[in-house]
């Protein structure tokens, strides 16, 4: 079976791995000269392709975001600046010998059903070759759309902007902070990106100011002890207790932890949803550079004038000379038959778990990394295409289409009720439930109450620890004689980095204790919820 991959970014990279791993012939389009995609750095500016900022680091821990056989090396840091991450992708390549299989600087024009879809399920690739712009079409049994989620900006519609003398740039486009010193910038948007924007230019320009109706919460990467903060908060047993207690409960006992570090009132970033309404952003640097005053928060831009702000609270700014709108982005598949699947305000129509067209006479193509994951992106990534993989085979059945049609609905519905509507909130998922959602149809969901009796101390890890990717991969297909060793020492590579000087003190290993502690955790809230609702 040939299979087409569009791109060699991350999720291009696992889809190769998972045809091969499949027995599939894979047949990879990148439109660059280089695999990574967004991770890829690059001083150069190219529309309709994402590129991180030179200096960014990871908001999620390597052991959090690493694909489920191939573990981060041992020495790379705890949470990874983006020259780790592409060399850990260029390593994930050489280990699986994935680079044969990917045509660079090859650009895709169409992806349409050939016309005997309904009994070949086959399609036609018009694509280009950058270098000889030749443009020929190839015929492939299934497709994976591997393109991302982050390379069309999203600009919304502000008055006065087209007026504005100043310099203007999206976040898609800025790299470093050279050329800002001395400068007054607005950053209008309080997402990662623009979080990251505004503390960075705080240090060289004269005064920045981030713009948000909304406000919004703001976590650390280290948390209590100084472990990584996904580490501690995405565990089987957080999911278990949020289920149990009532989520106003849950709600009030997490913002109090957050306001715990900084009062987000006093700092004017308290929003008026919920902790679980909309996604926190991860910063470490913001408290400390609005203390600073080098950073300022401001209201939503009413309109834009010659050379200056006002703002919904009727406070003026002047004399501001760079805008940056870190808006965000909206998902577009220009090249993919429109009958198969459109975009509509960042509202993917009707895909089932976000990756499978339902109304699809012959299940053969998938888009993948289109979801966005409250977690890490990489593992969920690996998952959708461990999935379509055995889908595309008949090895892994998908339910009718109409049952298809109710999961889609009743996510959208419970998007709606949990979520402030922002464009990004179409397509998010949370990673523990999202990941056993798509193991349940793989087979390969962890079996935790049959290891309770075969390995305890493996299920006590696995419930009460992190719930890192090698999880998924303790039993069904793909099945890896790696994953439990993996999860024994997650914490060894999550520390290890840090012990560059000998201490010549007799210390306690913290993870000596972790499964007692865990375990008189649990017993104590059982003990407790039964005092209380029983």
């Amino acid at each position: 079976m040939k299979v087409a991959v569009i791109g060699a970014g991350v999720s291009g990279l696992t889809a190769i791995k998972c045809c091969l791993d499949e027995a599939l012939e894979p047949v990879c389009f990148e439109r660059t000269d280089d695999i990574g995609g967004l991770w890829r750095y690059s001083d150069k500016v190219t529309e309709g392709q994402a590129c991180v900022m030179k200096s960014t680091i990871t908001n999620t821990s390597k052991e959090m975001m690493c694909f489920s056989d191939f573990p981060m090396p041992a020495d790379y840091p705890m949470y990874m600046h983006n020259t780790y991450v592409q060399k850990y992708l260029n390593l994930y390549a050489e280990k699986f010998s994935l680079r044969k299989y990917i045509q660079f600087e090859t650009e895709i024009l169409s992806v349409m059903k050939k016309d005997d879809f309904k009994q070949t399920g086959q399609w036609i690739i018009t694509l280009k070759d950058k270098k000889t712009d030749k443009v020929k079409e190839n015929i492939f049994d299934a497709v994976l759309v591997c393109t991302g989620r982050n390379s069309e900006k999203y600009v919304p519609c502000f008055p006065g902007l087209s007026n504005f003398k100043g310099k203007v740039i999206h976040s898609h486009d800025y790299r470093k902070p050279t050329g800002y010193e001395g400068k007054r910038v607005l950053v209008i948007g309080i997402g990662n990106t623009g979080s990251e924007i505004a503390v960075e230019l705080s240090a060289v320009a004269s005064q920045v100011f981030i713009s948000t109706g909304r406000g919004t919460w703001v976590i650390p990467r280290i948390a209590d002890r100084g472990m990584p903060i996904d580490m501690t908060a995405v565990k089987r047993i957080m999911m278990k207790v949020k289920k149990i207690l009532p989520q106003s409960l849950i709600e009030k006992i997490a913002e109090k932890r957050i306001n715990a570090r900084f009062d987000h009132k006093s700092y004017c970033l308290q929003p008026k949803h919920g902790v679980f309404a909309h996604s926190p952003i991860i910063n470490d640097e913001i408290p400390n550079r609005l203390a600073s005053g080098t950073l300022r928060v401001k209201a939503d831009v009413r309109t834009f004038t010659d050379n200056g702000v006002i703002f919904d609270d009727d406070t003026v700014e002047e004399n501001i000379d760079v805008v940056v709108l870190a808006t965000g982005y909206t998902f577009k598949f220009p090249f993919l038959d429109k009958s198969v699947t459109e975009v509509r305000e960042n509202h993917v129509d009707e895909l089932y778990k976000y990756i499978f067209p339902p109304k699809l006479e012959k299940l053969t193509l998938g888009i993948i990394g289109c979801a966005q994951v409250i977690g890490a992106n990489m593992p969920v990534f690996e998952m959708q295409c461990r999935l379509s993989t055995r889908v595309f085979q008949g090895k892994s059945t998908l339910p009718c289409y109409n049952d298809m049609m109710l999961d889609i609905e009743s996510k959208q519905e419970a998007l709606t009720q949990k979520h402030v509507k922002l464009h990004k909130h179409t397509v998010t998922v949370d990673y523990i439930e999202y990941m056993d959602e798509l193991t349940t149809l793989n087979g390969c969901r962890p079996d935790l109450g049959s290891l309770v009796w075969s390995d305890p101390k493996l299920a006590l890890t696995c419930y009460f620890g992190p719930c890192t990717p090698y999880q998924y991969r303790l039993h069904g297909p793909g099945k890896w004689d790696g994953a439990k060793q993996a999860i024994l020492t997650q914490w060894d590579r999550t520390l290890g980095p840090l012990k560059t000087r000998p201490l010549g003190l007799n210390e306690q290993p913290l993870q000596k204790n972790f499964l007692l502690l865990s375990l008189v955790f649990i017993v104590t809230i059982c003990y407790m919820l039964q005092a209380l609702f029983f």
